[in-house]
């Protein structure tokens, strides 16, 4: 199987739903990108790039400063993944698109095809996550009160 080449939307959902956890433990301080950066095993930089669009959305908020780093900003019963999705995919394509020659048979006719079929399964994949919210990723999860007192500083 191939390795996908964009792990924005994974690493979003881990965050999110690390941040949810904490919320749940009744964490009062924020997580810093250092921290979810260990749970998620990517760089913190990474973990800002992601972190960047979601505070834009208001399902997040930064403090900055020595003692800043990330809170949830929105209701994990709310927050279904299809918000998540729209706002790191928005409208590139799915599937990997590529260009073909125009000048052979079937590249001339190839691209069309291709969009569609983006189209539709960007279509299906936004409506499986619409129904998924952050509270149905913590519960698939498993936590439990011992795994969300591990979180609190």
């Amino acid at each position: 199987m191939a390795t996908p080449t964009n792990t924005r939307f994974a690493v979003a959902v881990h965050v999110l739903t690390y941040l949810a956890s904490c919320a749940a433990a009744g964490r009062t301080t924020p997580v810093s990108s250092e921290e979810l950066a260990g749970s998620t095993a990517v760089n913190p930089v990474h973990v800002r790039k992601v972190l960047g669009p979601l505070r834009t959305a208001s399902l997040v908020r930064s403090r900055p400063g020595a003692h800043g780093g990330w809170e949830l900003a929105a209701d994990p019963g709310v927050v279904n993944l299809a918000q998540v999705w729209r706002v790191l995919q928005g409208d590139d394509p799915v599937l990997g698109i590529h260009g073909p020659n125009p000048a052979c048979a079937v590249g001339a006719n190839i691209q069309g095809v291709l969009t569609d079929l983006d189209h539709r399964v960007a279509r299906a994949v936004l409506a499986e996550l619409e129904g998924i919210t952050l509270d149905d990723i913590l519960s698939s999860a498993g936590f439990d009160a011992e795994d969300y007192a591990a979180l609190l500083p």
